[in-house]
């Protein structure tokens, strides 16, 4: 097999994104680690760091400077100009962190703006004439965090929701970034959209129990109400995600979503389950 040439992940800083420089290295694969603070990037031995901003196409340069792979979050605002840039200095390959909101518009049409936020980028790498990959997850597990669960349980041993009984798929970052690793690296992949899941539909309600037997406490669930639950969101999200992420917690609430194999078929692992999330994250809720 053909040794990737040198592989650009953006934000690098990230869950995904930390994961996947982390798991590139040992494919043998040169990686450049990119964020707009490089000094926070993971530096493992042999990884490149550099500063990107997408906003600002002076620090495009140097980022793409001979590399061949880039993996691209969906960010629509300048991602145009990143993509030209990538064109003209050579890149070949775009892996893009997409959603597979695209495909929950029709049956949730609240989630609208996040299934257009991702659609744009889509559009622009395909409109970009690079060989491309799209990964889309539908549910990252570690959105717990983002929604706060993590301050909750180590204070107060409580989940507060509204949905408890909402079920999603629970995708491992670690699953994410192990599936983008497959897709730079084998050229098979380029020109296909993957939708990648957790192995299982799994509530919230079983969330917090799972966390529970983990950390070795109880951790109780206190549902709120609809309107309690947006005020709540307004302290950790923007307002624009907020409608979107209610109507998609009422939609599945008691309700299975769908899950796929496609982890392992690109891996040869299964996925992780949601229990070894919470092992692997102990250390957030205790």
């Amino acid at each position: 097999m053909k040794q990737p040439g040198l592989i650009l992940v953006t934000g690098a800083t990230g869950r995904v994104g930390g994961d996947v420089v982390r798991q590139l290295v040992p494919s043998g694969a040169r990686v450049r680690a990119a964020s707009r603070n490089p000094e926070r990037c993971p530096a493992p031995a042999g990884v490149e760091r550099t500063r990107l901003d997408l906003s600002r196409p002076e620090t495009f340069g140097a980022a793409l400077e001979g590399v061949e792979s880039v993996f691209l979050y969906a960010v629509p605002d300048g991602a145009d100009r990143f993509l030209d840039a990538a064109r003209a200095a050579g890149v070949r390959h775009v892996v893009l962190l997409s959603s597979h909101t695209l495909y929950e518009v029709a049956e949730i049409p609240e989630r609208a703006p996040i299934a257009e936020m991702h659609e744009r980028v889509e559009e622009a790498v395909l409109a970009s004439g690079l060989d491309w990959t799209f990964l889309r997850p539908a549910n990252f597990a570690s959105n717990i965090l983002m929604w706060g669960w993590a301050d909750s349980i180590r204070t107060e041993g409580v989940v507060r929701f509204p949905y408890p009984d909402s079920t999603s798929d629970a995708i491992h970052e670690a699953d994410i970034a192990a599936a983008a690793v497959t897709v730079l690296t084998e050229p098979v992949h380029q020109g296909q959209g993957y939708f990648i899941s957790g192995p299982e539909p799994i509530s919230q309600r079983r969330q917090a129990e799972t966390i529970s037997a983990v950390i070795g406490r109880p951790v109780r669930i206190e549902e709120l109400s609809p309107d309690q639950a947006r005020e709540q969101l307004r302290r950790l999200l923007p307002e624009w995600v907020i409608e979107p992420t209610m109507a998609w917690w009422a939609a599945t609430d008691g309700v299975d979503c769908v899950v796929t194999d496609v982890v392992e078929k690109l891996t040869g692992t299964p996925a992780r389950s949601f229990s070894q999330w919470a092992v692997d994250h102990a250390a957030d809720f205790r």
